[in-house]
């Protein structure tokens, strides 16, 4: 079992573009979202996975001026980048996170994680049923249904968001949820527009340390003493299965 973190990572987002090396206090939010990831006690690699574009070449001076594994692929069809990802480091399984999560809990996604190791399930995430709030996704399946997907899917939707081809086919994969103690999948803590940016600095500046990193509860204690800062981005939608980046 080798435990790979993917993150799939451009800077052609329409809506905020090149929002994954967008700073705050003069650091990158791929590059906070990677320093909190490194402290999951289960992955064995991160490896960001990005495009041949051109304009994604400041991703790879990004990975490279900090010793991060890089795979590039396909734009748009980001199952095959994912798939030919893992096959490049040996991945098996496979924890899909995506670059616009920069306050991702590490704790968060070991549950995850240990959820996939303890049961003999293909496919777990906390995305079934939502009750984390969006920016703490985190999937974790096997190889051999990121192979399955990557030979059997044939929607364009399918092969841009990775999994739902694993998801919807409950008969053909066997699939988890897990919940969080209450249902806070109301918040917005991810970054695709200037107001979620704003909302990450709020956040961020208030409980970064860079020898211990906050976590869900800490963010959620944070938001109780600051309740207007929810409505930032409360007015923000996020984007369907099917629509663009």
């Amino acid at each position: 079992m080798k435990i790979v973190a993917i993150i799939q990572a451009r800077l052609g987002s329409k809506r905020l573009p090149g929002k994954v090396l967008k700073k705050i206090n003069g650091k990158p939010l791929l590059e906070y979202q990677v320093e909190r990831l490194s402290r999951s006690k289960y992955i064995d690699q991160i490896v960001i996975s990005t495009t041949k574009k051109e304009q994604d070449d400041p991703i790879i001076k990004f990975c490279n001026l900090r010793s991060i594994s890089y795979f590039r692929g396909a734009e748009h069809n980001v199952l095959s980048r994912y798939y030919e990802t893992a096959k490049q480091f040996d991945a098996d399984p496979i924890v899909r996170l995506t670059s616009d999560c920069p306050i991702i809990d590490p704790k968060v996604v070991d549950k995850v994680i240990e959820t996939y190791i303890n049961h003999n399930y293909d496919y777990v995430s906390n995305t079934l049923k939502r009750t984390f709030p969006r920016g703490m996704d985190t999937e974790v399946f096997s190889f051999y249904a990121l192979k399955n997907a990557h030979d059997e899917a044939n929607q364009n939707y399918e092969k841009e968001h990775v999994t739902p081809y694993i998801y919807q086919n409950p008969s053909k994969f066997t699939l988890l949820n897990v919940e969080y103690q209450t249902d806070e999948s109301l918040h917005r803590w991810t970054v695709d527009t200037e107001e979620d940016l704003l909302l990450m600095k709020k956040i961020n500046s208030s409980l970064y340390k860079s020898s211990q990193p906050f976590t869900l509860e800490d963010i959620l204690s944070l938001l109780a003493k600051h309740p207007e800062w929810k409505n930032i981005n409360a007015h923000i939608e996020q984007k369907k299965l099917g629509e663009s980046n």
